[in-house]
């Protein structure tokens, strides 16, 4: 009985010491897709470094625009936004498959907004932008992912879904 205690004691042991974040210490991946709004549909650009076996540092741009045109009330606005997160994976805490990655963390950026009104033209807004994130991603293959974010803060304020591509 205690050499089998001790053979999956020490299976549990390897398990967990020898599975990995799906983004490895040094590895990149691009993210891209829209997001979610009741003001147009925003796009993003982003892209996320491993720095340690469970965290990970990124960088995003995203633009949105919106255009409503009612009862001879004509309104555009348009963000244009920069900002970074950090984030820490919870695959190696939960010992999930590579498959999957389960991540959480907090956001800054910054966001410069143009507004156009009937009669009031190019008012131009910017300014920081704090909040966090949620995410999920499934990993289709080694290099392909498909990802989904809920959060604030950013230009979504709401979520967003798309694409990974590991380099």
């Amino acid at each position: 009985m205690k050499k089998l205690i001790l053979v999956v004691a020490l299976a549990l042991v390897s398990a967990v010491g020898f599975s990995q974040n799906p983004l490895t210490v040094g590895q990149s991946q691009l993210n891209v897709g829209v997001g979610l709004s009741d003001r147009g549909v925003p796009i993003y650009l982003g892209l996320d470094h491993g720095i340690s076996r469970d965290i990970t540092i990124g960088g995003e741009l995203s633009y949105r625009s919106f255009n409503k045109y009612e009862n001879n009330y004509k309104y555009e606005h348009d963000v244009i936004g920069i900002s970074g997160n950090l984030n820490y994976h919870f695959n190696n805490a939960l010992n999930m498959s590579n498959e999957w990655d389960f991540y959480v963390g907090p956001n800054l950026g910054y966001y410069s907004y143009k507004n156009n009104y009937d009669g009031y033209d190019g008012r131009y807004n910017s300014g920081l932008g704090i909040g966090a994130q949620l995410g999920f991603r499934y990993y289709l293959s080694d290099k392909v992912g498909l990802n989904l974010e809920f959060g604030g803060g950013n230009a979504f304020s709401g979520g967003k879904f798309g694409l990974t591509f590991k380099l």
